[in-house]
This record gives structure tokens, sequence and C-alpha cells, in this order.
């Protein structure tokens, strides 16, 4: 019984900081983040008919949503992880700052190169990064993933 309400409880911590309110947001919770990191989720931006084959694909490898539900959690992912738009100009730049004052403290440029990874992978690496200590703050992770991944990722 308490092994049950404690992961019930984690499971609800983990939705709070991870996935924004609104409407599906429980129901991705409960039908997602059972098997995913929510980070999978959050990082994916794709458009609706994305999210419609991402949904589709995990039902057909065991998900349990039937039609009302699996309307939700498209609607939902839809809505908050859609693909953003392009950055502007001036953020290259800013990407750029932040990359050399806060990665090359520690890293030579040729470590960053050699990583060719998509820009999910950039997200996965900065965020562990700033777990491990980077001084990166919240409000310029965007900024540098987005410039290693038009820089460096994968070809």
């Amino acid at each position: 019984m308490w092994a049950s309400a404690l992961c019930k409880l984690t499971l609800a911590l983990a939705v709070q900081a991870a996935l924004p309110s609104g409407p599906g947001r429980e129901l991705v919770a409960e039908r997602c983040l059972s098997c995913h990191e929510a980070d999978l989720i959050t990082q994916q931006r794709l458009g609706r008919a994305g999210w419609e084959r991402e949904v589709d694909k995990m039902i057909r490898w065991g998900a349990e949503a039937g039609a009302p539900e699996r309307q939700a959690m498209i609607d939902y992912l839809a809505a908050h992880f859609a693909p953003r738009a392009a950055a502007p100009a001036h953020s290259a730049e800013q990407g750029k700052r932040i990359y050399e004052s806060r990665c090359l403290v520690c890293h030579e440029d040729d470590l960053s190169a050699q990583q060719r990874l998509g820009r999910p992978g950039w997200v996965r690496e900065v965020e562990k990064m700033m777990r491990w200590g980077a001084a990166v703050a919240e409000s310029e992770k965007e900024l540098l993933v987005d410039y290693l991944a038009s820089r460096l990722s994968q070809r």
C-alpha cells in the first residue's frame, strides 16, 4: 500500500516539475511517464501530425489508450510541444557567447565538435552539464542548445 502511494506521489511530483498544466497533462503523465523520462517528451517538438504518429506508434507497442484518450493526449502534446519558431540572428551570437564563457571554461572546442549530436542530444547534454554544475542559467539554456545544434549537429 505504501509503495503504491509513494509511486503515485513520485509520479505527481515528476508531472508538476516537467509537464505544463493543461487538459490532458495527467493522462500523458500516466500513459507516457510510466516508461519514459519527461525530457524525452518535452524535447521532441513535433507538429500535430508528428504527435499523432508518435502516439499511434506507442499504442501499437502496447500503450493503453482508447480513442478519446488518444485524442486528449495528442491535443495536449501538440499544444505544448510544437516546433519552435526559428531563433533570431542575434540569438546565435548570444549562444556563441554563452558557449565560449560557460563551456570552454572546462572543455576544449574539439570535445564539443566531436559530439555531433542532434538537437535532442544537445538538450540532454546541456541539461546534464547544468546538473553537474555548469554555470548556465535556465534562461540561457535554449540559446546555448540552439547554438550547439546549429553549429555542431550531426550531418
